[in-house]
């Protein structure tokens, strides 16, 4: 099982690599630390971990960004990953900001630069945030994942095919399971697209046909009209 993610934003290349630095050397064992330079990659790198099955602990933002400041990459990865914890990292003009981003965003801490030592200013603050994460997270969705409505005949052409094979996954009904729509959501499908199947790599089949399937799966060579030969 891949680690769950801590995610790092920041503009500034020596900061962003400061703080991933000393996230690592505390936390690597446990969680893999992932960084991005603005608030657009974060939110890409957030959607692929969505699409992947990856779970996301945490996201720590820099406030003043080009583009997209700190309070709304966090506003938005609440939206994909909503038991994420969420913190900012602001210089002492910015506190303002800060508080604000604590109704906006539902921001857990606000970390003040600099931050050393971290074993007393970084360390202590993201310790309680993880073990608050690990009290309520649940894993993601790993694998294959299927989504699509109940009744539809192209999912149960799927479904059956996937199973007829052995082929392990998960179903995600659209209508009945929340994390469906924001699995959607993350990867651009939209509704007229269904059924659609996640991979573990994050890439994903839009209204395939079991042909289509056993393409990707690599088994074509080895199954003829849904049968393992």
């Amino acid at each position: 099982m891949n680690k769950p993610i801590l995610l790092v934003v920041d503009d500034d290349a020596q900061v962003l690599a400061a703080v991933r630095r000393d996230l690592r050397s505390r936390y690597r064992e446990s969680y893999t630390v992932v960084s991005a330079s603005s608030g657009e990659e974060a939110l890409t790198t957030i959607r692929e971990l969505k699409a992947r099955g990856d779970s996301l602990a945490m996201v720590i933002s820099d406030q003043r960004m080009p583009g997209m400041h700190g309070t709304e990459v966090l506003t938005r990865s609440r939206d994909v990953y909503p038991l994420a914890r969420r913190a900012l990292l602001t210089a002492y003009s910015d506190i303002d900001a800060a508080i604000k981003a604590i109704n906006e965003a539902h921001l857990d801490h606000y970390l003040s630069k600099p931050w050393d030592p971290p074993e007393e200013r970084l360390f202590p603050v993201v310790d309680d945030l993880l073990d608050a994460w690990q009290a309520e997270y649940l894993p993601e969705a790993k694998g294959l994942r299927l989504v699509g409505h109940q009744w539809s005949p192209r999912s149960h052409a799927i479904k059956d095919f996937l199973a007829s094979n052995l082929i392990p996954y998960r179903w995600l009904d659209i209508t009945r399971n929340q994390d469906a729509r924001v699995l959607l959501d993350a990867a651009g499908v939209g509704a007229d697209e269904l059924p659609a199947l996640f991979f573990e790599d994050g890439s994903v089949l839009r209204s395939p046909d079991p042909g289509q399937v056993a393409e990707r799966l690599e088994h074509r060579s080895s199954i003829r009209s849904g049968v393992i030969t």
